[in-house]
């Protein structure tokens, strides 16, 4: 049983995981090149979002796991041999609960402590982007604003950005005067002031111009060094802006101590959540079993797709259900726990009906109403038809 569990468990969360990531990964990749970082923080960026996606994926890898092992089980019939010998389905429940209590302790972990720090770093990560912080490039072809007083373009750039040529830079003091300069090449040099560097331009035109100056000064050179300070980036907000960003312990004391009435159901709507998420775990071995086992002489796997049709249901009604109680409309403890409670009660009647009552099956019905729907839809595909005239007479042809 466990091996049976552990293939289809472990692929469904490295393929749930995997999913995630790619369609996470285009919009980041396209904000990175948007924002002008390097790339490279595209993979900080997944990583710190893995915790999160591992919090999705590993209630629906636990059901699919125990769902399609007693599957299989029920389909080669070596469940009726099980059942056959003694052996209740609460006796071949053990190890399926053996993985889902090492999965939910590790679920816990994940929610309550490691998203929310892994959380507060991505939020940094776009913090930084955002202000230039991670070495920001200037981008070709296009005006550059470095801090509040310079403007600059660069026209080409070559050898990984060693070589620039066709500048145009305009930077403007706080004392009214401002320098415009254009140039054929030019290339960065670090200084020994890290907040300084120094653009070292060839054959250009420098114009300077104060308030004082009748006219604008013009300067042609050969080679001219221009100074320029970085901008001075904000630090980042410390971790707690979100609830997100709170580990349990946290949201428990927000939720008790927080300033404001907002702040406090805010807190205890999200404290609530976690554990209503969590919890639900203790409930899928059976669900997996009363959706696992087909009906007798049925290998439908319509209990493959209710049940993830359910748990995703579930879920969007927890995360509604949380912004309910965010809003202080009703209190968080009956917006999770009102449907965490119909939830468990509909998952241990079908649980009951299957596991008490002499051929019971809890959605027999179903199964029924979608055998019927399938052989409507395959009888009318063109590889379904029969060919009428070659059943007229045999060996005659048609």
């Amino acid at each position: 049983m466990a091996r049976l569990i552990a293939v289809p468990l472990f692929a469904t969360l490295l393929i749930a995981v995997m999913l995630f990531v790619l369609d996470r990964m285009l919009g980041l990749f396209n904000f990175v090149a948007t924002q002008g970082g390097p790339i490279s923080v595209v993979w900080r960026m997944l990583a710190n979002l893995l915790p999160e996606y591992l919090g999705l994926g590993i209630p629906i890898g636990l059901l699919l796991g125990i769902l399609l092992a007693f599957r299989r089980l029920a389909t080669s019939s070596e469940l009726d041999v099980l059942r056959g010998v003694g052996m209740s389905y609460s006796r071949l429940l053990r190890v399926p609960y053996m993985y889902t209590i090492a999965l939910a302790l590790t679920n816990l972990a994940i929610v309550g402590y490691v998203q929310p720090i892994a959380r507060y770093y991505y939020e940094g990560l776009r913090f930084e982007l955002r202000t230039g912080a991670l070495g920001a490039s200037i981008k070709v072809g296009e005006f550059t604003n470095l801090g509040d007083r310079m403007t600059m373009r660069i026209e080409q750039s070559k050898d990984k950005g060693r070589e620039l040529s066709g500048i145009f830079v305009h930077a403007q003091s706080q004392n009214g005067d401002w320098v415009g300069v254009t140039a054929d090449r030019g290339k960065f040099l670090a200084t020994d002031d890290p907040n300084v560097i120094i653009f070292r331009l060839a054959n250009g035109t420098l114009i300077h111009n104060r308030p004082e100056f009748k006219a604008p000064r013009v300067l042609t050179f050969s080679s001219h060094d221009l100074p320029i300070n970085l901008p001075k980036f904000g630090n980042f907000r410390v971790r707690g802006g979100r609830n997100l960003e709170y580990t349990l312990p946290e949201l428990a004391r927000q939720g008790k101590s927080a300033a404001s009435l907002e702040a406090r159901d805010s807190s205890r709507s999200e404290f609530h959540f976690r554990l209503a998420e969590v919890a639900t775990m203790f409930l899928l071995p059976m669900l997996a079993l009363a959706l696992g086992v087909p009906p007798k002489r049925s290998s439908s796997a319509f209990g493959v797709f209710l049940a993830i049709v359910m748990i995703v249901t579930y879920h969007k009604v927890n995360q509604y259900a949380a912004d309910i109680g965010e809003l202080g409309r009703i209190d968080p403890i009956i917006a999770l726990w009102v449907p965490f409670t119909i939830f468990a009660g509909l998952i241990l009647w079908m649980y009951y009906t299957i596991a008490y009552v002499p051929g019971g099956q809890p959605i027999g019905a179903l199964e029924r109403v979608f055998s019927k729907a399938a052989k409507a839809i395959t009888s009318r595909l063109p590889g379904r038809r029969r060919d009428v005239g070659r059943d007229l007479a045999p060996g005659v042809p048609a």
